[in-house]
C-alpha cells in the first residue's frame, strides 16, 4: 500500500479537479484537536489528507494553532509526504506579489519552541533540521508550477514571526538586512514537527504582500492579503493536481529515516505513558 500524502492550507484546497472526497474524519489525538476535520480521498490513485490549519472559515490565529495534534494527526493517517501551501510577505523587490516561493531554508522567531516538538516527557531526541525541506519533494512542486507557467523561486529562507499583528516597518526592515526572503506566520512548526514525525515536507510559499518595507507600496492589511490568496488559490489546487502524481509511492527518502540516531534516551527508560503517546512516531522501533 503506498504512503498518504498530506496537504496543510486553506480550506478549499480539496476542491481540486479529479479529487475523489471519500471522507471526513476526526482524529483525537495526545495533544489536543487539530485544527479541523480532515478530508480524505484519492486524486490519481494516490490517498490524500487536507487538513485547513486555520479551520474552516479562517478561525484560529497563528499562536492558537496546534501544530502538534495536525502533525500527529496526519502521521496517525500514514501520512508520508506534506505538501504546505502557505500565504507569506516578500522581503525582496524581485520577489512580488502572486510569485511563489519555495523556501529550502528557516529561521525561526518564534517564542513557543515548546510546542513545536512531539518528544520530551521522558524521551529526548534531537531532529537533524540542518536541510529542513525535502529537495525531492521541492522538485516535485517546482516541476509543477513550471508545468503552469507560474513565476517560481527556487530556494530562499523563510522567517517565521510569531503574529497576530503584521511587522512593524524597523522589524521588516531588519529581517531584509539579515538577508531573507519571505515572512510568515504558521509554516515552520509545521516543517520541524514533520520531520520529527518522519515525514519528506515541502513549501510552496504564495506571495501576498510585500510586508510593509515598501513604503511606496500600500502597508499589508488583511484585505490586500486576502485579494492576492484567493487570486492563489486557483494556481495552487493546479499544481497540487500536477504534483500528487508524481510523489513516490515508497516512503525511502532520508527524511523518513530522521529518527535514526536523533533519539538520546536509551529504549529501556522510555516512559509508557510517553510511548504510547507517540507510537504513529516510535511504532517501527518495536
Amino acid at each position: 500500500m503506498s504512503a498518504a500524502i498530506g496537504i496543510i492550507g486553506g480550506s478549499g484546497l480539496y476542491e481540486i479537479e479529479g479529487f475523489e472526497k471519500s471522507e471526513e474524519r476526526r482524529v483525537e489525538t495526545p495533544f489536543g484537536e487539530p485544527s479541523d476535520v480532515l478530508v480524505g480521498g484519492e486524486l490519481a490513485g494516490r490517498q490524500a489528507w487536507f487538513l485547513p490549519r486555520h479551520g474552516r472559515g479562517h478561525r484560529l490565529l497563528p499562536h492558537e494553532i496546534n501544530h502538534r495534534a495536525n502533525l500527529w494527526a496526519l502521521r496517525s493517517l500514514d501520512v508520508r509526504f506534506l505538501i504546505c501551501v502557505t500565504a507569506v510577505g516578500s522581503l525582496r523587490e524581485e520577489y512580488a506579489p502572486r510569485d511563489v516561493l519555495l523556501p529550502d531554508q528557516f529561521f525561526d522567531r518564534t517564542s513557543r519552541r515548546e510546542h513545536h516538538t512531539f518528544f520530551g516527557r521522558g524521551i529526548a531526541a534531537h531532529a537533524s533540521f540542518g536541510e529542513p525541506i525535502s529537495a525531492g519533494l521541492r522538485g516535485i512542486l517546482k516541476q509543477a508550477l513550471d508545468a503552469e507557467g507560474a513565476k517560481v523561486h527556487d530556494g530562499g529562507t523563510y522567517v517565521n514571526m510569531d503574529g497576530p499583528a503584521f511587522s512593524t516597518r524597523a522589524e521588516s526592515e531588519a529581517n531584509r538586512q539579515l538577508g531573507f526572503d519571505v515572512i510568515g506566520m504558521t509554516n515552520l512548526p509545521e516543517v520541524k514537527l514533520a520531520r520529527e514525525a518522519e515525514i519528506a515536507a515541502a513549501t510552496m510559499a504564495m506571495i501576498t504582500d510585500y510586508d510593509c518595507w515598501k513604503i511606496e507600496e500600500e502597508a499589508v492589511s488583511a484585505g490586500s492579503v486576502m485579494s492576492h490568496l484567493q487570486a492563489n488559490v486557483s494556481l495552487a489546487k493546479s499544481v497540487l493536481a500536477r504534483a500528487i502524481p508524481l510523489v513516490p509511492e515508497t516512503p525511502d527518502w532520508p527524511e523518513h529515516r530522521a529518527l535514526d540516531g536523533a533519539i538520546m534516551t536509551e529504549k529501556a527508560r522510555w516512559p509508557e505513558k510517553t510511548v504510547r503517546s507517540l507510537w504513529p512516531l516510535l511504532q517501527r522501533f518495536g
